[in-house]
Formats: structure tokens, sequence, C-alpha cells
């Protein structure tokens, strides 16, 4: 009996020690295109910027926001930087990841919008107070890294809900709900022991 018991502790140990000498990196770097439709395992960290094309305006009077009509044409961009959980299944040749990210969004197209829209025609808008550049910022999704070697991996697909928060008074909403979807090559910075 004391023989059995020597051997299953022994078996516990060894496969411990096998466990905790398992490779894994402590950071990853990502370079990737990203498209992300905006309606005017570890700690992961997203920063993404885009630009928009310009887009023209003609709203016709009568209207209660404005109530002199509108035309122009505006043009913004986004800027997100989320922080939050990863967790990520570190398989050989293939490894699904989910995230849960929270942080700010930066966006000038309302405030461009307001510019060029509401400021050369006084009164040719219903409120007076420029829109806020800066709101809340969340995002949830997943995705596939294959590793090709040590370093490199690539990122065949992450798909993302992207919610901002900005204060729309244009359409009288406060939430913008937007997809997300990314594909790119990512780098392992740095190896360590499990």
């Amino acid at each position: 009996m004391k023989v059995t018991k020597l051997l299953v502790f022994g078996a516990i140990l060894l496969l411990g020690l096998a466990a905790w000498a398992q490779e894994f990196p402590r950071a990853e770097v990502g370079f990737d295109y990203s498209y992300a439709r905006y309606a005017p395992s570890g700690i992961k960290m997203d920063l993404q910027g885009y630009g928009s094309n310009h887009t023209a305006f003609n709203i016709p009077a009568g209207n209660p926001l404005f109530p002199g009509g509108l035309a122009g044409d505006v043009q913004g961009n986004l800027f997100t930087y989320l922080f939050g959980p990863q967790l990520k299944v570190r398989a050989h040749n293939f490894q699904p990841f989910g995230h849960l990210l929270f942080g700010g969004a930066h966006s000038n197209v309302y405030t461009d919008a307001f510019t060029a829209l509401c400021q050369p025609v006084a009164g040719s808008c219903a409120f007076s107070t420029k829109p806020a550049s800066d709101a809340f910022a969340m995002e949830f999704g997943g995705g596939v890294d294959i590793p090709i070697n040590r370093t490199i991996t690539f990122r065949p697909v992450e798909v993302n809900y992207l919610l901002t928060r900005f204060s729309n008074p244009f359409t009288k909403t406060n939430n913008q709900n937007n997809f997300r979807y990314a594909v790119g090559v990512v780098f392992t910075l740095h190896h360590t022991q499990y």
C-alpha cells in the first residue's frame, strides 16, 4: 500500500513539474487591418483609430431640431481605448479567445457637424451647445489565432460588438451600436514558464 501511494505521489509530482514547465508569452502586439461600422488571457489593451469619409447632409426646413433646414458636409474620426480581461485557449494549432473590454472613445464627428451645420447661421439648430467629443465605450467579442511559429501568430478573424455612448443632439440618441471586424498578425514578445 505504501509503494502504491508513493508511486501515485511521484506521478502527480512529475506531471505537476511538466505542466509547470510549459511556456506562454507574457505579451502580444498585433498589427492588423480593422473595419468598424461606426454610426455618427490576461489583461488586454485595445487602441484603435478610424477615419471616415465626408458625409453630405440635406435636411429640409420644418424639422423641429432644425427649423430652417440644414445642408452641408461633415467628416470625423473615432479613436477607442479599451482595457479588460481576455481569456485565450493556448493550443498548439488553434487558439480561440474572448474578451470584455471597457474604456472610452473620442470622436470629432458630432463637434464637426455642429460647427459646419449649426454655427454658420445663428438659430439654425434647436440646440446651442457643442456636443461632447469623449464618451464611454465597451466592447465584447472574440476570435481565433493560428500560431505560425514561436513569435508570429496569424489572426484570421476577430469579431466584436462595440458600444459607444456619445450624446448626439442631432438624433436625440445616446447609444451607438457598432460592429468591428479585424484580421492581422500578432507578435508574442516574451515567453515564460507556467
